[in-house]
């Protein structure tokens, strides 16, 4: 064990000063640890899209790599959800993200707590990693690294933020996986499905049972990889399923969203079926799937929470974090919303907001207060975010807005009861006015600079142009024949 810990003490990464003493003690814990059975293990990191990306190893090399880490190309920092890299990366001129020009390497340094054997491919692990330059200075476009710094802030203030999940989305059956060759475009066609189980029977027990085989694979799925499931739940549209999560810190989540994204698509892929995370897929009688974050804020001395009440009214902390959320809600739409298709879900009456208000239990609301006197749990829900939002910066939003309603002592607006048809300001309707609104936050600029901001804008509104600039099915049947 001592000569496997030299090893790693003496490493790249850790004389680039990348890992704490704690880290090297962890990584030669997990040496030990290993299985002989295991084969390979999967070394990646969550890119600006929140999709995991990497590289695989074999089980051997997995000494070398917790000591000195793994190069991969920078350009995948510089795609966007097509995998074109948007920003010139081979002209010496030009704005370049990072200036990472040339194709040239970023250092992928894992992080041993992520390790993780494969439920559904036991020969093989999953390792987790952040980003760093490679002379190991730290890599400022690395979502996992802004949710750090975040968590770190809140917590230098004796705060932490504690999150609960509740994560929609789809399973469907494939009838046509789209290998033929004409279906490898960029990005690839989307594959033909049909539904497992018809919908519009909410919680039905009925329901269940007929999406029992799934809903059983995929449970025993995340307790495989630790994931602390609480639920597994029947949603209202075909097809479409609900699991919630026990409550935990936020980088512990963040990581745990993007397993159980790619676990569940994997394992799905598997056994002939498609699952997606996609908020409002095109067929016919669909329902949009939404990604409710359940917070509550903790004082890190007593232990105490401060969103639990004393009467009625809202707690201090509770009031001032709601404010700092209505406020910076719309300029935030990019980081929890980040999709063209996710500002399809904002309509009324559909148990999604349309609006950015805050109500007492009621889920027509953006955010949903469940708090009460005595009620240890209580706890907000923003239910504004999609599916598909890259977690690190989800939850980044949550900590850089809620913390501003704090510092300027900022009170919430009275409550609604009547979310859809009240007069407050609406979400952004589209991915390009989340752009304009994230582009012009002096909040998100300060908090997380310049060069992110503007980075991230340049990719949004790369897709944005994509999809305005493709002529679609309405203007075909709008235009073709009347003209």
């Amino acid at each position: 064990m001592s000569g496997v810990r030299d090893q790693i003490a003496n490493g790249a990464l850790a004389r680039a000063g990348l890992l704490t003493e704690a880290t090297i003690d962890r990584c030669a814990a997990l040496l030990s640890e290993v299985s002989d059975k295991l084969e390979t293990v999967r070394v990646l990191f969550t890119d600006q899209h929140g999709i995991l990306r990497g590289k695989t190893i074999v089980a051997s090399a997995l000494p070398a790599l917790l000591a000195d880490g793994m190069a991969a190309p920078s350009t995948l920092l510089l795609k966007d959800t097509s995998h074109r890299t948007v920003f010139p990366v081979w002209s010496a001129q030009g704005d370049v993200a990072g200036d990472l020009r040339g194709a040239g390497d970023i250092l992928m340094v894992p992080d041993p707590e992520t390790f993780r054997v494969l439920p559904w491919s036991r020969h093989s692990a999953w390792v987790l990693c952040d980003l760093a330059f490679s002379d190991g200075k730290a890599m400022p476009l690395s979502t996992r690294g802004i949710l750090r710094k975040e968590t770190d802030r809140l917590n230098a203030q004796g705060m932490a933020l504690n999150v609960g999940l509740e994560v929609e989305f789809h399973v469907f059956r494939i009838a046509d996986p789209r290998l033929d060759h004409a279906g490898a475009t960029m990005p690839g066609q989307p594959v033909q499905t049909e539904n497992i189980a018809q919908g519009y029977q909410f919680l039905t027990e009925r329901y269940y049972d007929a999406m029992e085989p799934v809903m059983d694979e995929l449970r025993l799925t995340c307790q495989g990889l630790g994931l602390p499931i609480r639920s597994m739940e029947v949603e209202m549209g075909p097809s479409q399923i609900e699991f919630t999560f026990d409550p935990a810190d936020p980088m512990t989540h963040a990581d745990n969203m993007v397993m159980l994204r790619t676990a569940v698509k994997e394992v799905c892929a598997r056994q002939g079926l498609h699952a997606t995370f996609m908020c409002k897929p095109n067929l016919e009688n669909v329902a949009a799937s939404g990604w409710h974050l359940h917070q509550s804020l903790i004082d890190t001395k007593t232990g105490e929470n401060l969103f639990l009440p004393q009467d009625d009214a809202l707690s201090p902390a509770c009031s001032a974090w709601i404010a700092g959320l209505l406020c910076h809600a719309a300029e935030s739409c990019l980081l929890s919303t980040p999709t063209v298709n996710g500002y399809k879900r904002y309509l009324p009456h559909q148990l999604a907001p349309n609006k950015i208000v805050w109500g007492r239990d009621n889920r027509g609301a953006m955010i949903r207060a469940l708090t009460a006197p005595g009620n240890p749990s209580s706890r907000i829900e923003n239910r504004v975010a999609e599916p598909t939002a890259n977690p690190y910066l989800f939850f980044a939003s949550q900590i850089i807005a809620g913390l501003n309603g704090l510092t300027r002592n900022l009170q919430a607006p009275a409550s609604v009861e009547d979310p859809y048809d009240g007069t407050a300001e609406p979400l952004p309707q589209s991915l390009l006015a989340a752009v304009d609104a994230f582009a012009g936050s002096t909040l998100y600029r300060a908090a997380l600079g310049e060069d992110f901001v503007d980075y991230l804008c340049k990719m949004r509104r790369a897709e944005w142009d994509r999809y305005h600039l493709t002529v679609s099915e309405w203007e075909q049947q709008e235009y073709f024949g009347i003209y």
